[in-house]
């Protein structure tokens, strides 16, 4: 018989213990899934400002930032635009070089 309560009490505790990792696990896993959700919507906000959209709610500061940033942005475009003109000019000018030899 006490061998059968002393199995009883192991296996209750394992149960308990497994029934506590769980729910940590599971407010770990709500929490992370707040964080990421609130996470997503600040990104998908700031995909739509940068596409020109709810500008309405932006003050004066944010709207200035916002500009920044997307000259900023272009001036990164461009040049990288630039860099590859200038290297399929130097290219084309080889062949042209190549033939005319």
């Amino acid at each position: 018989m006490e061998r059968i309560l002393e199995r009883y009490e192991r296996y209750s505790y394992a149960e308990r213990q497994l029934a506590a990792n769980e729910n940590e696990r599971t407010g770990s896993w709500t929490l992370e899934h707040a964080k990421l959700k609130a996470r997503m919507e600040v990104l998908q906000r700031n995909q739509r400002h940068y596409m020109g959209e709810d500008l309405e709610n932006l003050n004066l500061r944010e709207l200035q930032n916002l500009e920044h940033q997307l000259d900023s942005a272009l001036k990164h475009i461009r040049s990288r635009k630039n860099q590859l003109m200038f290297e399929s000019i130097s290219e084309l000018q080889k062949k042209v070089s190549l033939c005319i030899s």
